[in-house]
């Protein structure tokens, strides 16, 4: 045993007020992770059952094989992104722009239900608000406030 006073730990070692996880931040990078599988699940998708996704491409669009591919490596890519800190606002603005380009599709959907008959009209129509709010929660999870970390 040593005479000697017990010396603190480092100041960086020690968190101040400011730096300990609040509930907001807490929040925050939930949300980023689930964001981030989402998008990586989804995006996965597109090439586990791409005729699903080629279904829902408008034909004035061009070749649903290539837009299929295009947009599952987008989603894989933006899920990612929004899971590094380093990535995440860009990921956040290529998920935004993927989001908005996708929309088309939803609204061709609602728009020729006949050819959707698996899925409920309402729920054709339904999934239009939606589009929105993700785009909301995926700017809110990927801008300042949640890179604050």
């Amino acid at each position: 045993m040593s005479d000697s006073p017990r010396k603190p730990a480092p100041a960086s070692d020690h968190p101040t007020f400011e730096e300990q996880p609040t509930a907001a931040s807490a929040r925050s990078t939930r949300a980023q992770r689930l964001i981030g599988l989402i998008f990586i699940g989804a995006g996965v998708n597109h090439f586990v059952i791409p005729r699903a996704y080629r279904q829902i491409v408008p034909p004035s669009f061009g070749d649903p094989d290539r837009l299929v591919a295009i947009s599952g490596v987008a989603e894989v890519a933006g899920g990612v992104g929004v899971l590094l800190p380093r990535t995440r606002r860009l990921a956040g603005l290529g998920l935004l722009a993927l989001l908005a380009a996708v929309f088309p599709a939803n609204v061709h959907m609602a728009r020729n239900p006949a050819r959707f008959a698996r899925i409920p009209g309402w729920a054709l129509y339904a999934r239009l608000p939606l589009q929105p709010l993700m785009m909301w929660w995926v700017w809110r999870a990927t801008r300042g406030g949640a890179d604050r970390r």
